[in-house]
C-alpha cells in the first residue's frame, strides 16, 4: 500500500467528471448515452495527474482520442470475428511495445485496448458506432477540462524543497571556513539535510521521467560536493601547517567562499516558487575554482596537487548542479524543451518512435512482453468469439490488464484482481439485494466507487479492482440491465482470463535481481560504443561514420529502455532490498546525464565548424572508453581497482589546456566532456559500492 499515490483532489475531480454525464443522462431520460459519456470520462481519468497544465492536457487529450477511437472501432468490427481477433492481437502488441516509451504510455495502451474489447461485445451500425465514439470523446473532453481548470499542484515541490535545503546547508558549511568544516568535534556539514533529502527523494526511484532523474542527479551531485568540500577543507588545514603555504591556503579559502556563493544561488533556484531564473553566477564562481587550481599547479607540494585535483572536480560538480538546477526552473524547463525540439529527431532523448524502433528485437524485454501480450489477448478474444459466453469480453480484457513485463507484478495483479473481483461482487450484490437503491442512489454509489478507485486504487491494486467491480455493477444497473447475471458472467470470465495470464507468465518468468547488474553493464558498454562512434565521427566525418553513429545510438537507446524497465521491475520483487534498488536508480539517473552529454557531442558535429583534433582529445577518449569497460566488467563480478582507472579529471584539464579559444568546436567539446567526467566519476563511485 503506497500512501504517496493517494491524491484526494484528483480523485474528487475525476468523480465529478463521471457523475455529471450520469446525472444529465438521468434527467434527460438518456441513461445509455450518459453511461457512454461517463465511461469515456472514467477511462480518460486514469491519465490525470499532478503534472503541469500543458503536459497534463496533452496526456489527457491523447487518452481522449484513443478511447474515442477504441469505442468506434469496437462497435464497427464487433461482427467481424477474424478481423477483430487480428486487430486485438495487433493492438495488444502495440500496447506491450509502449513500455519502451514509459509506463504512462503503457497504461494508456491497456486502457485503450480494454475499451475496444468492451465495446466490441455488441454490434453497432457504422452510424451508431461513430456516434458512440463522439459521445465518449465528449466524456474525455469533460474530464480534461476539469483537470486543466483546477489549480496547480507542484508535483515535485517536496523534493525541490528538500534539495534546496540540502544545497543551502552546503552553502553555509562552505562559508564556515576550513577549520570548522574539517573539525572532528562537530558533525560534517549538511549531515541532517542529506538524510532528509535522501528520504524525500526515495519515491522517485523507478520514476524514469526527465524531471525525476534530474532531481536524483542533483542529489548525487550534492553528496559529491559535500565530500569534495570536506576534502578541500582538510587539505587546506594541512597546508596551513606549512611554513610558506600562505598563497595556497589563500587560494583554497577563496575557492570555499566561491563555492558557498554558488551553492547559495543553486539553493535559491531550487526553492519552490522562488521565481529565480538562474543566470551564470554559479558557473562564474566555478571558474574561480579553476583559477585557484591553476594557481596551485606551480606548487611542488604533493598536498597542493591533491587540492588541485579536488578543486577541478568540485568545479565540475558545481557546473553540473548549476545546469540541473536551471533546468528545474520554469525558464529552464522551457529552454530544455526548446533544445529538445530543435535537435534532429533521432537525437531527441524523448523520441518515442526511436525508442520503439530500438526495441524491435528479441533481445528487448519490452519486445518479448509485447509478443506475450499479443498472443494471450488474441487467445482470450478467440475463446470469447468461439464460445459466445455471456460477457465473454471480460476474459481478454482481464488478460490485458493483468499481464505486466515482470513476474512479480503479473502474479500480484492477477491474485489481487481475482480476490478484488470476488469482494466487489459480494459487496455490490449485498447492497443491491438489501437496499434496492433507486436510480438516484445508484448514481451516487457509482460516484462513491469512482472516488474510492481513483483515490485509493493507485495505492493498492486490490482496492482498485474491488471498487471497479462495484462501479460496474451499478453502472450496468443505471442502463436498465439486471446486474446479477452480468456480474456472475464477469466473475467466471475474470477467473479464466486470470488463469491464462498467470500460466503464460509462469512458462516464461524473469527474476530481475539476477539480471539487473548485467543490464546496467550492458548499458555502460552501449554508452562506451556510442562514445567511440562519436569520437570516430569527429576524426573521420562522412556517411560511413554517420551510419555507425546511428547504429550505436539505437543500440544505446535499446540498452537504456531495457535498464529502465529492469530497475522498475526490481522494485517489485520481494527480496530486492531498498538500498540495492536505490543504488541502481542513482546509476540510471547519472547515466542519463552522461548520455545527454554524448548526444550533445554528436549534435556538435553538425552545428560546429571543423577544427583540428587535439591529441589530448584522443587520450581523453581512450580514458572514457576504458573506464566504461572496466565499470561494466565490475558489474559482472570482476574486481574494480579504482587506482588503476584513468584520472578523467586530470585528462580533462589537459584537454582544456590544449584547446584553442578561436575554435568553437573546442569550446563545445570542453563543455560537454566536463559533464561526461562529472557524471562518470559519480557512476564510478556508485559501481564501486555495488561491486564491493
Amino acid at each position: 500500500f503506497d500512501k504517496s499515490k493517494i491524491i484526494p483532489w484528483i480523485a474528487l475531480r475525476n468523480t465529478v467528471g463521471v457523475l455529471i454525464p450520469l446525472a444529465a443522462g438521468a434527467v434527460l431520460h438518456q441513461p445509455a448515452a450518459g453511461a457512454i459519456i461517463a465511461t469515456g470520462a472514467l477511462n480518460v481519468s486514469y491519465s490525470d495527474s499532478q503534472q503541469p497544465y500543458r503536459q497534463r492536457a496533452r496526456r489527457m487529450l491523447t487518452a481522449t482520442c484513443c478511447v474515442s477511437l477504441a469505442v468506434a472501432a469496437g462497435g464497427l468490427l464487433a461482427t467481424q470475428h477474424l478481423s477483430f481477433v487480428a486487430l486485438t492481437a495487433l493492438a495488444a502488441f502495440a500496447t506491450g511495445m509502449m513500455g519502451a516509451v514509459n509506463q504512462t504510455a503503457a497504461d494508456l495502451g491497456v486502457t485503450t485496448l480494454a475499451t475496444m474489447i468492451v465495446f466490441a461485445a455488441q454490434a453497432m451500425t457504422p452510424t451508431i458506432a461513430l456516434e458512440s465514439g463522439l459521445i465518449a470523446l465528449g466524456g474525455g473532453l469533460l474530464q480534461t477540462l476539469l483537470a486543466v481548470a483546477s489549480w496547480t499542484v507542484g508535483r515535485y515541490s517536496p523534493e525541490q524543497r528538500a534539495l534546496s535545503t540540502f544545497y543551502g546547508a552546503l552553502a553555509r558549511g562552505a562559508s564556515w571556513g576550513a577549520d570548522a568544516l574539517a573539525s572532528p568535534d562537530i558533525a560534517p556539514a549538511a549531515s541532517t539535510e542529506s538524510t532528509e533529502a535522501q528520504r524525500a527523494l526515495e519515491t522517485l526511484n523507478g520514476d524514469s521521467s526527465v524531471e525525476a532523474e534530474r532531481y536524483l542527479t542533483l542529489l548525487n551531485q550534492a553528496e559529491r560536493i559535500r565530500l569534495s568540500l570536506l576534502a578541500i577543507a582538510r587539505l587546506r588545514v594541512r597546508l596551513s601547517r606549512e611554513a610558506d603555504g600562505a598563497n595556497e591556503t589563500a587560494a583554497l579559502d577563496e575557492a570555499l567562499a566561491a563555492s558557498s556563493r554558488a551553492l547559495g544561488t543553486i539553493s535559491e533556484a531550487l526553492r519552490p516558487s522562488s521565481g529565480k531564473t538562474m543566470s551564470g553566477e554559479p558557473a562564474a564562481e566555478a571558474s574561480k575554482l579553476d583559477a585557484a587550481a591553476e594557481q596551485l599547479r606551480a606548487s611542488g607540494r604533493a598536498i597542493a596537487g591533491d587540492a588541485r585535483w579536488q578543486l577541478n572536480a568540485l568545479a565540475g560538480q558545481l557546473r553540473a548542479a548549476s545546469e540541473l538546477a536551471f533546468h528545474s526552473t520554469a525558464a529552464g524547463r522551457l529552454a530544455f524543451e526548446a533544445a529538445e525540439a530543435a535537435a534532429p529527431r533521432p537525437l531527441r532523448l524523448g523520441s518515442a518512435l526511436a525508442r520503439i524502433r530500438a526495441n524491435l528485437n528479441l533481445d528487448s524485454a519490452v519486445f518479448r512482453h509485447a509478443i506475450r501480450m499479443a498472443a494471450c489477448v488474441a487467445l482470450g478474444e478467440a475463446i470469447n468469439r468461439v464460445t459466445g459466453v455471456r460477457r465473454g469480453y471480460w476474459l481478454p480484457m482481464t488478460v490485458a490488464i493483468i499481464l505486466r513485463p515482470d513476474f512479480t507484478a503479473t502474479f500480484a495483479r492477477g491474485l489481487l484482481r481475482l480476490a478484488g473481483t470476488l469482494v466487489g461482487l459480494v459487496t455490490a450484490t449485498a447492497i443491491t439485494h438489501f437496499l434496492q437503491p433507486s436510480p438516484g442512489i445508484e448514481i451516487l454509489l457509482v460516484g462513491a466507487f469512482v472516488y474510492l478507485m481513483r483515490c485509493f486504487g493507485p495505492a493498492n491494486y486490490g482496492i482498485f479492482v474491488t471498487a471497479l467491480t462495484g462501479l460496474v455493477v451499478f453502472l450496468i444497473a443505471i442502463t436498465g440491465v439486471p446486474p446479477g447475471p452480468a456480474m456472475l458472467a464477469r466473475g467466471a470470465n475474470t477467473l479464466v482470463g486470470g488463469v491464462i495470464a498467470l500460466l503464460a507468465y509462469a512458462v516464461w518468468p524473469t527474476w530481475e535481481r539476477r539480471l539487473m547488474p548485467e543490464s546496467m553493464a550492458s548499458l555502460l558498454e552501449a554508452y562506451g560504443c556510442y562514445f567511440e562512434a562519436i569520437r570516430n565521427a569527429y576524426l573521420n566525418p562522412g556517411p560511413e561514420a554517420q551510419l555507425r553513429l546511428d547504429r550505436a545510438r539505437v543500440a544505446a537507446r535499446l540498452a537504456r529502455s531495457n535498464t529502465e524497465a529492469s530497475v522498475t521491475r526490481l522494485l517489485a520483487e520481494p527480496r530486492a532490498t531498498e538500498a540495492r534498488f536505490a543504488v541502481f536508480g542513482k546509476l540510471l539517473a547519472d547515466s542519463h546525464r552522461f548520455v545527454l552529454a554524448e548526444m550533445s557531442l554528436e549534435a556538435g558535429i553538425a552545428r560546429s565548424a571543423p577544427a583540428p583534433v587535439r591529441a589530448a582529445f584522443l587520450t581523453f577518449s581512450d580514458g572514457v572508453i576504458s573506464t566504461l569497460k572496466q565499470l561494466a566488467a565490475a558489474l559482472r563480478g570482476a574486481p574494480l581497482d579504482r587506482g588503476a582507472l584513468p584520472d578523467l579529471r586530470e585528462l580533462h584539464t589537459e584537454l582544456v589546456r590544449a584547446g584553442d579559444p578561436h575554435f568553437g568546436r573546442h569550446a563545445l567539446v570542453n563543455a560537454e566532456t566536463d559533464r561526461l567526467v562529472n557524471s562518470l566519476n559519480t557512476i564510478t563511485g556508485l559501481v564501486a559500492g555495488v561491486s564491493a
